[in-house]
């Protein structure tokens, strides 16, 4: 079967490798270390956006409205000094180009996540807060997961305070999103879902999950990466078959491709494989 061949090959792979296939509502059909926790990375975007929809469903946010772009933040470190991110160390010149003037929130959400922009991250926590970022991981009935921080934010980063994430968790929350673009859910209104799966769906960094897959298959998420992590979540979209969950979290020496996330790797195509694999299987999965 795939699934012993899938968990044969990822064996002998150094580190840490945990996924999860399946139905969104649907039991998986396959995990692996799925509860296994990894530095977020840029996958704890996911969880922002969710924030940032449900605040302005709920009146407290205008995502049209323009808020400052400053390079400067509140540390989650009650009493430390407040930070800055470093340009050579984000993905987005477009923001970078904005700062000193303003953006609207909803710009600067699809910029976090089609650019995974940290600049554009940290204003957007900046705007909704933390605590609305923990409530949308638990309405999503993530267990693990956590977004203590800001990105940069070293002091924080140094007192324990991190960013961390599962596969389950991960595909939980996405797997609302693609249910609660068909019916009402917990994280928002059928609109607000399926605008939040428009924006994944045109993230442009397509190293890991999207390289799996036949051109033009449509697939809503995000990735992330830091040296020695490779993270792929995403909700795939098939023509001839139910759409279906995949996560792949790898912490492992084969992600060196550092902070830049265009540079494909050995961790990359080891997500693009599985993701072929699961593609493959894609008429079988349960239901």
């Amino acid at each position: 079967m795939i699934w012993e061949e899938l968990d044969a090959h990822l064996d002998k792979v150094p580190g840490i490798v945990s996924a999860y296939v399946g139905r969104p509502g649907a039991r998986p059909t396959w995990t692996r270390r799925a509860d296994a926790t990894h530095y977020a990375a840029s996958t704890m975007k996911l969880a922002v956006l969710v924030a940032l929809f449900r605040a302005a469903e709920a009146g407290r946010l205008d995502l049209d409205a323009a808020v400052p772009v400053r390079n400067s933040f509140d540390s989650a470190l009650s009493g430390a000094p407040r930070f800055a991110n470093d340009r050579d160390y984000d993905n987005d010149e477009a923001v970078w180009d904005r700062v000193g003037g303003e953006a609207s929130l909803r710009w600067l959400a699809e910029r976090m996540i089609v650019r995974s922009s940290n600049l554009a991250t940290n204003i957007c926590i900046g705007e909704v807060g933390l605590p609305a970022v923990a409530q949308a991981w638990a309405l999503a009935g993530a267990r693990h997961s956590v977004t203590g921080r800001g990105i940069e934010d070293f002091a924080a980063r140094d007192s324990g305070i991190d960013n961390l994430v599962t596969a389950a968790d991960l595909a939980a929350l996405l797997g609302e999103l693609a249910l609660g673009a068909t019916r009402p859910g917990p994280l928002a209104s059928p609109a607000g879902c399926a605008a939040m799966l428009d924006v994944l769906v045109a993230q442009e960094h397509r190293e890991d999950l999207a390289a799996g897959l036949p051109d033009g298959t449509r697939i809503a998420h995000k990735n992330g990466w830091v040296r020695g992590v490779r993270h792929g979540a995403g909700v795939v979209f098939p023509d001839d078959a139910p759409p279906y969950t995949i996560v792949v979290c790898t912490t492992t020496d084969l992600a060196d491709g550092g902070a830049d996330g265009e540079v494909e790797d050995d961790a990359c195509r080891l997500i693009a494989h599985v993701s072929e694999q699961v593609w493959a299987a894609r008429h079988d999965l349960a239901g």
